[in-house]
């Protein structure tokens, strides 16, 4: 008899099934890992342009409202071009903003108040600000819980507020 050196269909087929199911659990580890990652960063955008709100809230020249962050950025940088190279151009959302839209919001109320605020994508992020359920002017910095779902999938906002 002739030994063929070869694998057989059961060594092949389990062979296959090992790396599915291995894939599959590196999936899970590390997809949750990409959704905290775009978090941090929506925390640090908003931490980072935040700082701002130290030194008061501009309002935009269609008054008091909800817009979106662009908005605020290219006004601020044509009101006070000296400090225009210290904004970024391209803040946006990790997953949802484009170059037109920010995916980040600011608003601005009637008495100078005013919020920066997104929706992250981690649904098991603590609340840190359990006394509000919408962004609040004046509210703080940290997690909120939202009635609703936003653009990112979860009930949980981060703001920053003077």
């Amino acid at each position: 008899m002739r030994h063929q050196k070869a694998f057989t269909l059961i060594e092949v087929l389990a062979v296959i099934g090992i790396i599915a199911v291995l894939s599959a659990a590196a999936f899970a580890f590390f997809g949750n890992t990409t959704v905290k990652a775009r978090d941090t960063k929506r925390v640090s955008d908003l931490s980072q342009i935040g700082r701002f709100l130290s030194f008061g809230c501009l309002t935009p020249d269609a008054g008091p409202g909800d817009f979106d962050l662009n908005i605020l950025i290219a006004e601020f940088k044509s009101k006070y071009p000296r400090y225009a190279d210290r904004l970024p151009d391209n803040i946006r959302d990790p997953k949802t903003g484009t170059e037109a839209v920010s995916g980040y919001r600011y608003e601005v109320a009637a008495d100078g108040r005013c919020v920066l605020y997104a929706n992250l994508e981690d649904g098991g992020t603590a609340v840190n600000l359990p006394a509000i359920s919408e962004a609040a002017p004046g509210g703080g910095k940290g997690v909120f819980e939202a009635a609703n779902p936003g653009p990112n999938g979860s009930r949980k906002y981060f703001q920053v507020s003077n």
